[in-house]
């Protein structure tokens, strides 16, 4: 089969794509290299691996003999209020509607990934996907809209979309502004490291290759216009994670508290019994192997000396990109 990834040089994505190579796929990644963290760190994700630099939002997407695109790209983070919030709406929701588009004119499955931000402070827990959405940052507004969007083409125009619902996911190749990676990074570095809030908010953790796994499923036997929860089993508080990963690098941290972040939520617990029952899917990692892979991912990359010394370097603030006129086959010279 031929597919084509999106954000194929970020965390899910470069995992997803190694993954579906491996299997024998043939895979087309597309990503738009953006300075959100360091582009380096997504050029190493990137390498051995196909990936064309297209700016989803304005360049062509041409899927022609494509059979079933994976829609991983966005701009991610819940901290995503103020002046950034157009390049939210851009590389999400416009990105979004130009692969749907491009999708539903060339009669092609896409699998897009959506979060558990569109809960918001859910109304129950473990939270189902009938539960009412209620995002409370602008970032679970866009992923939100995202699905929308997939079901007015769905009604419209007969796109075939299945959306993925992810609950924190963590593992090799994790964004440097996410937890997990912040609280790696500091360990191995010496010193503090501040969190959020109490630390009692609590997460419904999903490993990469578990997520991975319901990613390839989704595409393979999900009826069209699905909507699934894709959780790990293991919940555990900010405060209990950190105390893992102190256990696995013999290693402690120096830790303080700053006031909570607006946009993020208090609990999540993911009920994965839809997705079990219609694909047989369930996260099989629990936290403590998954954190001890993710240290030794981590760890590594500071023994090969590519780990950031400089914390300013993990994580800018986004920018809009700058214009480029490139198709998938333009991109290769095709």
């Amino acid at each position: 089969m031929r597919y084509v990834v999106t954000g194929a040089a970020g965390f899910i994505g470069s995992n997803l794509a190694e993954t579906l190579t491996a299997a024998g796929h043939e895979v087309v990644g597309v990503d738009c290299f953006t300075d959100y963290y360091d582009p380096a760190e997504k050029e190493e994700n990137a390498r051995g691996l196909d990936v064309r630099r297209l700016d989803l939002a304005e360049d062509e997407l041409d899927l022609d003999g494509v059979d079933g695109v994976f829609h991983l790209a966005a701009q991610a983070g819940v901290r995503s209020f103020g002046d950034v919030f157009p390049v939210y709406v851009r590389r999400n929701l416009l990105a979004t509607h130009r692969v749907l588009e491009a999708a539903a004119a060339a009669g092609v499955r896409v699998v897009f990934a959506s979060s558990s931000s569109v809960y918001g402070e859910a109304e129950s827990y473990p939270t189902h996907e009938d539960a009412t959405p209620q995002p409370i940052s602008p970032y679970g507004i866009t992923k939100l809209g995202c699905e929308q969007l997939a079901r007015a083409y769905a009604v419209g125009f007969g796109l075939d979309a299945v959306a993925l619902r992810y609950f924190t996911v963590y593992g090799p190749r994790q964004r440097p502004d996410m937890f997990f990676r912040r609280v790696c990074d500091a360990l191995l570095e010496g010193g503090s490291f501040e969190i959020y809030g109490t630390g009692d908010q609590s997460r419904s953790f999903t490993e990469v290759g578990d997520a991975v796994a319901a990613t390839i499923a989704a595409m393979e036997r999900a009826p069209a216009g699905a909507v699934y929860n894709v959780g790990g089993g293991d919940e555990a508080s900010m405060l209990e994670a950190i105390a893992l990963l102190e256990r696995i690098s013999g290693r402690t941290l120096d830790v303080s508290h700053v006031g909570a972040a607006k946009g993020d939520v208090r609990r999540t617990k993911a009920d994965v019994s839809r997705i079990c029952e219609a694909l047989g899917w369930e996260a099989r990692t629990s936290l403590s192997d998954g954190l001890t892979r993710m240290w030794s991912w981590a760890s590594g990359r500071v023994a090969a000396g590519r780990a950031p010394t400089n914390p300013a370097a993990r994580r800018r603030p986004p920018s809009t990109p700058k214009r480029s006129r490139r198709s998938i086959s333009a991109a290769t010279g095709a």
